[in-house]
């Protein structure tokens, strides 16, 4: 692997990019998460000393199981994906949204329709650019009520025969990739970056033989996209005494981003931290401190009255959980192209590492 920012070795292994890699094109929907939580778990078991899996599908590592003092850093393992809502007589397929799907970049694209015989290949059909007329001779634009899906099938039936079913949830078939300078790009990099992360701290702190003060709880949710509904659910579960969350944020550098409102982030010069009313001053200042002494590179966003990611969730559940963000930069977010950089994904785990290895139950995070 090439190294990061100087000279300093980068925490990703060729083992981890591998891990990595297959963990990005691996299909893990909103609600069908059991596919990509199949691949963490199997990666993370070395790395703790138990798991478990919720009701509804959010895995957890554990170490240090029956230390009465939690903590928890967490990533959410769904992909905004679409459901099969409805195939016509023609045998072109009708959808609905699973989580906040961009229709506009839907047109023309590759998918994979997740059937009970298994996934059909399909794509998103338009019609040529010289067929297209519109109200008032304008373009006809895409919406979620005029795309479709063909795969190939010509009426009702030889669908049906394909095992595609109402309800059947479709994946882009977009993958990993690399392109120049240390950037990556894939699909699902919102936020399955985030659960390689903490894969890689939970990995980290057993091969460098670190003992931890606290049992920490290494969370992959489910359903973040709908609303932060597995961490929600783990939350009330674990009842942690400090969360840790990762998530993307926003590159503001590139066109059509207003940076007015949307703050000055850039992928490649490290995680963004967050100032929000659920982010916790205290903890948010511990964290602070840990990139500063370890010349780890961060950036700053002030958010408004929600962080819109899992923070929320952790920081207003049960009595309270003192929480903080750690957002990776990344382009394009929402699409098939989602784009982040390499150092970024090594100073988030390295930042991550180092707060956890400062943290003990007597860390004092009283306001008063």
């Amino acid at each position: 692997m090439a190294k990061s920012a100087g000279s300093r070795k980068t925490t990703i292994t060729k083992e981890s990019y591998e891990f990595l890699r297959n963990y990005i094109n691996n299909a893990s929907p909103v609600g069908f998460e059991t596919w990509g939580q199949k691949l963490w778990l199997e990666y993370i078991k070395p790395y703790v000393d138990n798991y478990y899996i919720d009701p509804y599908g959010t895995a957890v590592g554990v170490i240090n199981e029956s230390n009465p003092f939690k903590i928890v850093i967490e990533a959410h393992a769904d992909e905004i994906s679409w459901f099969v809502n409805y195939v016509n007589a023609e045998g072109l397929i009708y959808l609905k949204r699973n989580g906040g799907v961009d229709h506009q970049t839907a047109p023309a694209s590759r998918v994979l329709i997740h059937g009970k015989k298994g996934p059909v290949k399909a794509v998103f059909g338009w019609p040529a650019i010289h067929t297209r007329h519109g109200a008032d001779s304008k373009e006809t634009q895409p919406k979620t009520d005029n795309l479709w899906l063909d795969c190939g099938a010509r009426n009702r039936k030889e669908v049906e025969a394909l095992g595609i079913h109402i309800g059947a949830v479709v994946t882009y078939q977009d993958g990993f990739d690399e392109l120049a300078n240390g950037n990556l790009v894939g699909r699902a990099f919102d936020n399955r970056i985030g659960g390689y992360m903490i894969a890689e701290v939970a990995r980290m702190l057993k091969e460098n033989k670190k003992k931890l003060p606290y049992g920490l709880y290494i969370v992959n949710a489910v359903q973040e996209e709908i609303g932060l509904r597995g961490a929600e659910m783990i939350a009330r579960r674990i009842k942690p005494n400090i969360a840790i969350v990762t998530d993307v944020t926003h590159d503001t550098t590139t066109p059509m981003i207003n940076k007015n409102i949307e703050g000055d982030v850039v992928c490649g010069k490290g995680p963004s931290l967050s100032y929000a009313p659920a982010v916790h001053n205290k903890l948010l200042g511990v964290v602070e401190k840990v990139a500063a002494d370890n010349k780890i590179p961060v950036q700053w966003r002030a958010l408004s009255r929600s962080t819109g990611t899992d923070t929320d969730s952790f920081a207003y559940s049960n009595d309270g959980c003192p929480s903080v963000l750690i957002s990776i930069p990344l382009r394009y977010m929402h699409t098939t192209v989602e784009m982040l950089h390499k150092d970024d994904i090594d100073n988030t785990i390295r930042l991550m590492y180092e707060t956890l290895l400062t943290l003990t139950p007597k860390t004092n995070l009283s306001y008063l």
